[in-house]
């Protein structure tokens, strides 16, 4: 019997996913598991995130040609129907599916990290439409560092590149996250790795993303802005001394155990 984590990530829906993804892998440190990927690229580099078995899936249909009639997985996705739900859930020994708030954040992101940054803005690892550049006038009162995403393609990040005194590169994210103070960002993924870290996020909630986290995050006291709003920005930085973050390593540690529970480790 194998075990598989399947997780879903593209260039239009980011690598939030995928770094929670690599946050349970560690946490099921032990426990031999292959990563199924719908992006390859993913596959390739999922080595220097600590995974040592990773392989592309092109359709979520395909995940029966690699797995087997009773092996375990974890589906990281929205992407099936119930009908394939239920298929799933037929074919594996166990079927572990993730929902999109589930909280799962990298270990190593629990400690006490010097802010030396006071604040970055990171759109999220795709923005294939450019709303980042279309909303710049968003950051008009303020001069964060960028941090680039992995799906930009190469023109679009030269540009931004010039547009930003400062920025941080994809392979310097975690970097990022843990020497940013204020981190304004649309990656749900990003505003819990900042909170472990003892960060202070500000949500910008992005039109095609999710509203599933609007909830959680009203509970952790994390501020959200919509619609770009810079008037909004401002007031909540002007502010920001008196919000009272909630600490969030018991959601992430119950995301742990209940996977941990099903696998009966």
């Amino acid at each position: 019997m194998k075990t598989y984590y399947y997780v879903h990530t593209g260039h239009r829906i980011g690598l939030d996913r995928f770094r929670r993804a690599s946050a349970i892998f560690k946490a099921l440190e032990g426990v031999e598991m292959t990563l199924l990927s719908s992006d390859y690229r993913i596959a390739q580099i999922a080595d220097e995130y600590g995974i040592e078995n990773a392989v592309g899936v092109d359709v979520v249909r395909n995940i029966p040609q690699i797995s087997h009639h009773g092996d375990r997985i974890i589906f990281d996705s929205d992407e099936a129907n119930p009908i394939m739900l239920e298929d799933m859930r037929n074919y594996f020994s166990t079927f572990i599916h993730l929902k999109s708030d589930d909280v799962a954040v990298d270990k190593n992101y629990f400690k006490k990290y010097e802010k030396s940054v006071a604040m970055t803005y990171f759109f999220g690892d795709d923005d294939y439409e450019k709303d980042l550049e279309k909303n710049l006038d968003f950051l008009s009162k303020v001069e964060p560092y960028l941090q680039l995403g992995f799906y930009y393609f190469l023109d679009y990040e030269d540009m931004l590149k010039k547009r930003f005194k400062n920025y941080f590169e994809f392979e310097e994210y975690e970097e990022m996250i843990q020497k940013t103070d204020i981190l304004l960002t649309s990656s749900p993924q990003a505003v819990l790795e900042s909170l472990a870290t003892g960060g202070r996020p500000i949500y910008v909630k992005r039109a095609d993303y999710t509203d599933d986290f609007d909830g959680l995050f009203s509970s952790l006291n994390v501020p959200i802005i919509k619609n770009f709003d810079a008037n909004q920005l401002t007031s909540i930085i002007e502010t920001i001394d008196e919000i009272k973050y909630e600490n969030i390593e018991q959601l992430s540690n119950r995301t742990n155990k209940l996977i941990k529970d099903k696998f009966n480790l």
